[in-house]
């Protein structure tokens, strides 16, 4: 449950970013932030991997890069579900998109699965290594 909340609040937090960097997407208040983020997970949890499957030719064509689109497509159908969350067109929705897909990876990298953040012990560096 632990990581859960905690990834919920990183995809909040990707959210909040994506609505004050990019020019189309608005988030009215904390709590549509939340209800978004919790919104946006279920839409990737179900309807991208449907959206996925179903776009595979032109993805293939497209050399993966289609799959920006399909994210798009899922983010502004989350925007679509949550009132108080609006994306304007569907340029901003692939940005916004970005940036949360950008802002959970670089969170989630310190997060490990039990949702505790983690720290190195040791680093090797070019066959040295560096201890704390």
């Amino acid at each position: 449950m632990r990581g859960f909340i905690t990834r919920l609040l990183i995809t909040a937090l990707g959210l909040w970013l994506a609505a004050n960097v990019v020019h189309g997407i608005t988030v009215t208040g904390w709590e549509s932030l939340v209800i978004a983020a919790l919104v946006l997970g279920l839409v990737n949890a179900i309807v991208r991997p449907l959206l996925v499957i179903l776009t595979l030719p032109i993805t293939f064509l497209t050399l993966g890069l289609f799959l920006l689109v399909v994210n798009g497509l899922s983010f502004a159908f989350a925007a679509a579900i949550v009132p108080g969350f609006h994306v304007a067109t569907l340029g901003s929705a692939i940005l916004g998109a970005l940036v949360v897909s950008v802002t959970g990876w670089f969170a989630n990298s310190f997060i490990g699965s039990s949702g505790r953040f983690e720290r190195v012990h040791r680093i090797e560096i070019s066959g040295r290594r560096l201890d704390e």
